[in-house]
């Protein structure tokens, strides 16, 4: 039985992505399709525009952010870098994301990482803890204001934080050595973590709530939230991206972030009203992530 399980997953999982992709769209059309009329009638609020343009420059400075954030990282992992040359790597590689693959961004910053002088082994570690930290601020934040299914966010929080400790690092390290037939005296200074990565956590965190910041101006433009409703909104967020962020659908969590922020936040709010600022949000996200690419392109050498 085992077996027949294992080659029938076998069979699935190199449509697994286009499965997830096309069930979350789905979902999304559909409840499109059923709201289209109230869709149709939703109007920018008189400060709309001003509310947007807010939504866009958080959403910007929450990329920069997360830019300072993995030069923190590779801090962590002793490979001394300029604040500013991570920032712009950060920026011109994020773009990438959205091609076929979902991994482009990450092999771009290892590639500058490694011709700035990074070792391998620190740059490729480095990409790996960054959406770790991520995954762990996300649901730090999810947990403030959690309503169900929160004992099984704890328990993917504790699992997480566990994981990026040195004391469950460093022997996967030293696994993964042995396992590239590396001996022992053939590294002088073998890669270490030194310390649990507090800071760059705590700086996730920070990257986490100016997304959800940018999520609700964002959602202002539509419509006028109570403070009373602002933690269940940027918690309902911080799940819904997360959820994108690990869930293996289509590049940049598109659909599945979606479909995530709908079932969280429908039973809240309109639907249309849902829809209509994921729909903006995602055209805000993608918008901040090509200027961002773009200055730091045309910014270029001086940010060395």
């Amino acid at each position: 039985m085992l077996a027949q399980l294992k080659r029938a997953f076998g069979l699935v999982k190199p449509y697994l992505r286009w499965i997830i992709l096309g069930a979350t769209l789905f979902f999304v059309a559909s409840a499109l399709r059923q709201n289209w009329q109230d869709v149709r009638s939703l109007r920018l609020r008189e400060s709309g525009w001003t509310w947007l343009s807010l939504g866009l420059g958080v959403t910007l400075l929450a990329h920069i952010w997360t830019g300072w954030v993995w030069s923190l990282i590779l801090q962590e992992l002793g490979q001394a870098t300029a604040r500013r040359w991570a920032v712009r790597v950060y920026l011109t590689t994020n773009i990438a994301k959205y091609l076929p693959g979902n991994v482009w961004h990450l092999y771009g910053r290892v590639v500058a990482a490694k011709q700035a002088g990074v070792s391998a082994s620190a740059a490729t570690l480095s990409v790996l803890l960054e959406p770790l930290l991520m995954v762990a601020a996300a649901l730090v934040i999810a947990l403030t204001n959690a309503r169900q299914n929160w004992p099984i966010q704890l328990f993917f929080l504790v699992l997480v934080l566990a994981a990026i400790h040195p004391r469950v690092l460093n022997p996967l390290l030293k696994l993964a050595r042995r396992v590239k037939g590396q001996a022992p005296d053939q590294t002088s200074n073998p890669l270490q973590v030194r310390r649990y990565p507090l800071f760059p956590l705590l700086g996730e965190i920070g990257f986490v709530g100016l997304r959800g910041l940018g999520f609700l101006l964002t959602g202002w433009a539509l419509a006028e939230f109570g403070l009373e409703q602002v933690p269940s909104l940027i918690s309902a967020f911080s799940l819904a991206w997360v959820m994108g962020l690990v869930i293996p659908g289509a590049p940049g969590g598109i659909g599945v972030f979606e479909a995530t922020a709908l079932a969280l936040l429908t039973p809240q709010f309109p639907t249309s009203l849902v829809l209509g600022s994921i729909a903006l949000y995602r055209a805000i996200s993608l918008l901040a992530e090509l200027i961002g690419a773009g200055l730091a392109s045309l910014a270029g050498r001086k940010w060395r």
